[in-house]
């Protein structure tokens, strides 16, 4: 897969499926419509067996993709089906440790970053990125107008890579690309496309090759 590494990329969060063959399925259809950095798999309301048994599915076909697994909140769950990184939250402390225990061998990023105090503090702790925003917080057609400021605040200033929640709609891609953000991530506007998972994401990387911002400009 090509790709271009001068614009801001497309990151595919995993919805909330209840079967793992609809999740695989779903998944597996919109890492064929075109580029995907990374794909984010939220553990929701699993228990730990559960999602476990759908990050040892879900992994082997993000990874097949050229795209990188990172497992949400689940240390344990991440080594043992192999994903490329973890995505978590907590305190300073309980990040601190995980980037201290898992970097490099991992990705280790931050996410629910939702101001700039809390935003350079764990960028003393230089993790692989910054995610502003929730990974449910696509509840507009829009990018939240926080999220979006925090991207462009933080890729004006700070050289680790950032990720800003996108909204329902994909024309939301744009209005993020154009902060300045390394990465714009994607739920909703993706898996409940009407025209289909790869359709929208071949729309989102048609919009970002055409319109987006280019970093070395």
């Amino acid at each position: 897969m090509t790709y271009a590494d001068n614009r801001c990329r497309l990151v595919l969060i995993v919805p909330d499926i209840e079967d793992d063959d609809k999740a695989a399925e779903a998944v597996e259809h919109a890492l064929r419509g075109g580029d995907v950095a990374s794909v984010i798999l939220p553990q929701y309301g699993m228990n730990d067996s559960a999602f476990q048994t759908r990050a040892e599915r879900l992994v082997p076909l993000i990874q097949a993709a050229e795209a990188a697994a990172l497992v949400a909140g689940d240390t344990r769950v991440a080594g043992r089906a192999k994903a490329d990184g973890l995505h978590i939250v907590g305190t300073a402390e309980e990040l601190g440790e995980a980037i201290g225990k898992f970097s490099p061998k991992l990705i280790v990023g931050v996410g629910a970053v939702a101001e700039r105090h809390t935003a350079l503090e764990i960028g003393e702790l230089r993790p692989d990125y910054v995610f502003f925003g929730k990974l449910d917080g696509d509840i507009k057609p829009e990018a939240h107008p926080k999220n979006v400021a925090l991207g462009e605040w933080w890729a004006s200033m700070v050289e680790i890579p950032c990720i800003v929640m996108g909204g329902t709609d994909i024309a939301s891609v744009l209005a993020v690309a154009e902060t300045g953000a390394e990465f714009v991530a994607l739920r909703l506007a993706v898996f409940d496309s009407p025209a289909g998972c790869a359709a929208a994401v071949a729309e989102v990387n048609a919009i970002l090759d055409e319109k987006a911002p280019r970093f070395d400009a």
